[in-house]
């Protein structure tokens, strides 16, 4: 667990590799100049998350860790944003727990109607055997939104050392990745949307740069959660909150702050 920065509390919960430490240029620009105070950690069943992960309990070993870590961090309620695989976690907090949950983020999320590609169900079949082949695939996916995000070769390079030495020194763990895909079959997120009843904002990078997630199927949130809105974060797509983490941290601080008085409080 990770607790830096002071502000309205928000919860930031990383995507399907676990691992908070890749998401380090968000959460310090997001807990920077008092903007936000930033609790994250590493997910359930993942080496330093301190949590044991029960298959038998699917998503609800994370909602048992976020309750955790709100406790720890003597919250009572926060602003909850998910990244990716965590979005479909923070929803599930959002729709089971809305008395403690001020406000929800949504980041590059997979679609509430999301079904296994071609690609997925493969890789799923013998995920530490195929993970290299799942690791040589990223430069193709990520490589032309850090291109597009920053503007010299060398902040290009230096980008991608200083990411890859992240990835190093915080490794995730294939099996744990697919057993996490296996799980988002097993939720209705569709049915989690009608009841989410925080102000909801959704944030995507452009279309044509988000290679992981289609940026259609996170913006349809916004039609099943009512009064969610969309803010797209230019020239990024699935990773803007490292590549772009400012501009990231100025969208998202912004909507936690407006969300942190309640309408009866203000």
């Amino acid at each position: 667990m990770i607790d830096v920065g002071s502000g309205p509390p928000v919860v930031l919960i990383p995507g399907i590799q676990g691992r908070w430490e890749w998401m380090w240029p968000a959460v310090d620009a997001l807990s920077l100049e008092r903007r936000c105070r930033v609790i994250s950690f590493s997910l359930a069943g993942d080496r330093g998350s301190g949590f044991g992960f029960d298959p038998a309990r699917g998503f609800d070993n994370y909602l048992d860790q976020i309750e955790e870590v709100m406790t720890r961090a003597g919250l009572t309620d926060a602003a909850v944003c998910g990244v990716s695989f965590g979005g479909l976690i923070a929803l599930l907090w959002a729709a089971r727990r809305p008395a403690r949950t001020r406000s929800l983020v949504l980041v590059s999320t997979p679609s509430p109607s999301w079904t296994p590609d071609c690609r997925l169900n493969w890789y799923l079949r013998a995920p530490r055997l195929l993970s290299p082949v799942f690791a040589a695939q990223s430069p193709f996916r990520l490589g032309p939104e850090i291109w597009r995000a920053l503007d010299t070769v060398g902040a290009r390079l230096a980008f991608s050392g200083r990411h890859l030495a992240q990835v190093a020194r915080s490794p995730f763990s294939p099996e744990r990745m697919a057993e996490r895909a296996r799980l988002m079959s097993t939720v209705d997120f569709e049915a989690a949307c009608r009841l989410v009843r925080a102000p909801t904002l959704v944030v995507t990078g452009e279309p044509g740069l988000d290679r992981v997630v289609p940026v259609e199927g996170t913006r349809a949130y916004t039609t099943r959660i009512a009064g969610a809105r969309h803010v797209m974060l230019e020239r990024t797509g699935h990773i803007g909150l490292v590549t772009r983490p400012d501009r990231f941290a100025e969208t998202v601080g912004q909507f936690v702050v407006r969300s942190a008085v309640r309408p009866d409080a203000a």
